[in-house]
């Protein structure tokens, strides 16, 4: 068997056709959809990038012991997984926070991987004195604020505060892409043909082809742009800090445009692995599978981004569609059944033959390929110190808790680094030894109270005082703008967060922090019985 997985990174499932999305033109991701199998409500598990892809890996959620953060030394890995079964695996990414300090051991995970350069805050080309005021002119100081920079002086990251930092090198980066061929998502693909080419020969091999596109900043080619003209002449506005929504009509126009071209050329790019599949007949020995990490709020809800708010549907319902050919039979089929992030990691250990290690708690999908039957009553996601959701493909329940702060929350780890640093000093005096926990393979882990400024949902860790419990119907509300009374239905899904709970092994501060008592069925899947159809 030979497996490509394509990742792109904040895949907005409403941008695409074969969802029904109609303000962006997604031919060959829709033309996938009529080859594949389609997943209608497939949703994420652990957010935001890297908790996410720690799922993927492990198969299984971790956002009830720690934020953002690398692969742990006891964490099951399906690239390690494969490859000890004999599976060559290869990563190819533009993900730059595989090389900072919070995203160790993915990469490296992997038989073999290329990084390809420029995305984000990943700056093209090592500038020490930038020409800031050149910048100043020609982006909006709302997403680049770089109005205390002078031209002339070294802009390191000892000087400036983190969003100034990145948004500098974001501004260095544009100045070098001269060409399409340039951007990073073309050269991903260009890599990932390189492979396809250099292995035509070969077997038992996967392919992770990810693509940190469309992700912000919202950067495409010309081509791509011209199509989503918003009739704005202002400064580049690409990159909306995550926060209440305070533009006009015309500038929320001109970001949204800006995405949708990203999505247009991630379209057009997956368009020309599909024209390789053809050319090269892999479809007749070759799996195939597109999703994302998770969404982006573009102004729905009066918000942009997804750390400080619920997990709407725009952010935590996500795409999926998988092309195996065992199963050409069903192609064009949808799957209602409930599935998220942590099922790819099995899914992808099945489709080679391999053994699903004991700690992972999502389930394969390979059997509902063929077969619609449900393997999960509810999924529960969230984000460390945020809100827990819990939705049984009917309902979502977003649970806050009545410490917005999470001042008693402790983080559970061996790896004690965040996204782009390790624990301070403060923070690691905190530590004690704690545990093991069910998955830790009875190595006891550093228990490390969290520092609120250190949270992944916002700038101060602060940001839930707005936000407040709410249950919606999504068959009767999809775009959940009304919130639902209903005690009852509430109750019992306060209890699937329970079981969620009891199935991760979570901390027992968890519950007391979200008003919840330990559920007495302490492990197990939540029941398939009580799922609402």
């Amino acid at each position: 068997m030979k497996t490509v997985f394509v990742l792109f990174d904040s895949l907005n499932r409403s941008a695409l056709g074969a969802y029904g999305g109609t303000a962006v033109a997604t031919p060959n991701f829709d033309r996938f959809a009529r080859k594949a199998v389609t997943f209608d409500k497939h949703y994420v598990g652990s957010l935001p990038c890297m908790p996410a892809r720690r799922d993927l890996h492990t198969g299984r959620l971790n956002f009830m012991h720690r934020s953002w953060g690398p692969l742990e030394p006891f964490d099951d890995s399906f690239a390690r997984i494969l490859s000890q079964n004999g599976v060559y695996t290869h990563l190819i990414s533009d993900h730059l926070h595989y090389f900072e300090d919070g995203g160790w051991g993915y990469a490296t995970a992997f038989d073999s991987w290329d990084f390809i350069r420029g995305q984000e805050y990943d700056a093209l080309k090592a500038l020490v004195s930038p020409p800031v005021g050149r910048y100043r002119e020609k982006f909006d100081g709302r997403h680049y604020p770089l109005e205390n920079l002078k031209d002339g002086q070294p802009i390191t990251r000892g000087t400036v505060d983190r969003t100034t930092w990145k948004r500098s090198r974001a501004a260095i980066t544009r100045d070098f892409l001269k060409e399409e061929a340039d951007f990073p998502t073309a050269k991903c693909f260009a890599s990932a043909f390189e492979f396809l080419e250099l292995n035509a020969a070969a077997d038992d091999w996967f392919l992770q082809l990810e693509c940190f596109d469309p992700h912000e900043p919202f950067v495409a080619p010309e081509r791509f742009r011209a199509a989503y003209e918003s009739g704005y002449d202002g400064k580049i506005l690409d990159w909306p800090l995550y926060e209440k929504v305070s533009e006009s009509e015309q500038e929320i126009a001109e970001i949204r445009g800006n995405y949708a071209a990203l999505v247009a050329m991630c379209d057009a790019y997956f368009g020309k692995l599909l024209d390789y599949f053809d050319a090269h007949d892999l479809w007749k020995d070759t799996a195939l599978v597109l999703t994302t990490d998770h969404g982006f709020l573009l102004s729905e809800h009066e918000w942009w981004g997804k750390n400080r708010t619920p997990y709407y549907e725009e952010i935590s319902h996500i795409p999926l569609m998988i092309w195996h050919p065992d199963y050409a039979a069903c192609r064009g089929a949808r799957r209602s059944s409930l599935t998220q992030t942590p099922d790819l990691m099995p899914t992808f250990l099945s489709l080679h033959g391999c053994p699903v290690p004991p700690s992972v708690t999502g389930a394969s999908l390979v059997p509902l390929l063929d077969d619609d039957a449900p393997v999960h009553a509810s999924v529960a996601l969230g984000m460390f110190a945020g809100p827990v959701c819990v939705t049984d493909g009917r309902y979502s329940y977003f649970r806050y808790p009545d410490d917005p702060a999470g001042a008693t929350l402790n983080l559970y780890t061996l790896m004690p680094t965040h996204m782009m640093s390790h624990f301070d000093i403060d923070e690691l005096r905190t530590s004690e030894l704690a545990g093991p926990f069910d998955f830790t393979k009875g190595a006891p882990v550093l228990k490390i109270r969290m520092d609120p400024r250190n949270s992944q949902l916002g700038a101060d860790g602060l940001t839930l005082a707005e936000c407040e419990t709410a249950l919606f119907d999504l068959d009767t509300d999809p775009k959940q703008e009304h919130p639902l009374f209903d005690t009852e239905t509430a109750a019992r899904l306060a209890d699937e967060i329970c079981l969620h709970f009891a199935r991760h092994d979570a901390p027992d501060e968890l519950y007391a922090h979200f008003g919840l008592r330990e559920h007495p069925n302490a492990r197990g899947d939540p029941p398939l019985a009580g799922m609402t159809s």
